[in-house]
């Protein structure tokens, strides 16, 4: 699987045929987990993560690079089990949170959970899901500003210190200080 990275990127990109992507990903090595998402919003923008670059690179995928933007920047609130199943994927899940351009994402529950308490009154934009290899389908709450996530938390979690704290501690402020890919 990926080696850990002191400084991964995720990666902003556009491909002259979509298509390609699936060609290339069907040659890598058994080993890559591939990923790219596409910008919501954008005709042809995807993002990707560093693991999934350096394959493309490896067989001459031609891409234009748009940007980059520092995984460190976007930040994953776990639940036991998705820290369990995804803390080897987590730059993928970070490159899903990126390309709805959000800054931060939290586990609020598994596929199949009875009563997850979602509110999806406001729009269900704000929620994506990852499936990890290991078979369960993570729900994702993604959020585009730290006060966003402050809020959602303290009332999702019953006030519970630590996801609140977590939240306070999101590095961006909102998704006006994520890279331009323009």
């Amino acid at each position: 699987m990926s080696r850990r990275r002191l400084m991964s990127r995720l990666s902003y990109f556009t491909i002259e045929d979509e298509s390609m992507l699936a060609e290339a990903f069907a040659r890598f090595e058994d080993d890559v987990f591939a990923v790219t998402y596409k910008v919501d919003g954008s005709e042809d923008v995807f993002v990707t993560t560093a693991e999934t670059r350096e394959a493309m690179d490896r067989h001459d995928v031609a891409y234009n690079l748009l940007a980059e933007e520092d995984a460190s920047q976007i930040v994953v609130h776990h639940s036991p089990l998705s820290h369990e199943e995804l803390s080897e994927y987590e730059d993928a899940v970070k490159a899903l949170a990126l390309a709805s351009r959000a800054v931060a994402a939290a586990c609020v529950g598994v596929n199949g959970d009875r009563d997850l308490g979602l509110d999806l009154g406001q729009g269900s934009k704000r929620y994506s899901y990852f499936t990890a290899p290991a078979g369960h389908t993570f729900i994702l709450r993604l959020f585009s500003d730290r006060d966003e996530a402050v809020d959602f938390l303290d009332e999702f979690t019953g006030g519970d210190d630590v996801a609140v704290e977590w939240a306070r501690g999101i590095p961006l402020e909102s998704a006006a200080e994520l890279a331009s890919y323009h």
